[in-house]
């Protein structure tokens, strides 16, 4: 039997966020994804999931000014220092709310963008970032998302993605499925 968590960042959305908690275990949710947090003490996130009764399985890495289009930092060349500080931020969170997953976004390759930089750059942000949630026995996601949702995304692909993790050759760094990126 399937068993899925609510994205909060996309259901319930007509909802106050701190509301979304209760609205989803009312819905028969036991468990809950949070998309990006970081509007929210991880306190008052870790309160609302507890009274909700519901877990939360999995957050993003803070991804950069998305609302200026950004979709991640881990593959871009000279914001290294900010991905680790975003590597950081995302585990105060992870603890206060027991998530034993953690995604992160690679990124956008500008135009005339050298891909092989931006692999270097993913490369070494993935192993750092797999090697920092190693301590706490968490796990971190990628994701290929395809280039019509996010169009110069880095990791378009599930062959491409396997490569990678491959290549950081970290046990706990693994490949998120989502078919609707696909």
């Amino acid at each position: 039997m399937p068993r899925f968590a609510a994205n909060l960042g996309m259901l319930f959305t007509e909802l106050p966020f701190e509301q979304r908690f209760a609205a989803a275990a009312r819905n028969g949710f036991k468990a809950v994804e949070l998309l990006f947090p970081y509007d929210h003490a991880p306190r008052d996130i870790a309160k609302w999931l507890e009274d909700s009764g519901l877990q939360n399985r999995g957050l993003n890495l803070w991804p950069g000014d998305f609302a200026t289009g950004e979709r991640g930092l881990a593959s871009l060349p000279g914001r290294e220092q900010e991905f680790r500080g975003s590597v950081a931020r995302a585990l105060e969170y992870a603890e206060a709310t027991r998530t034993p997953t953690l995604h992160a976004m690679c990124g956008i390759v500008p135009a005339g963008g050298d891909r092989a930089v931006h692999r270097r750059v993913y490369i070494d942000n993935l192993r750092f970032a797999a090697r920092e949630l190693s301590k706490s026995e968490r796990t971190l996601l990628i994701e290929p998302i395809n280039p019509r949702d996010i169009p110069g995304y880095f990791l378009n692909t599930q062959a491409d993605a396997h490569a990678i993790v491959e290549e950081v050759g970290e046990p706990n760094l693994k490949v998120q499925m989502d078919f609707y990126h696909a």
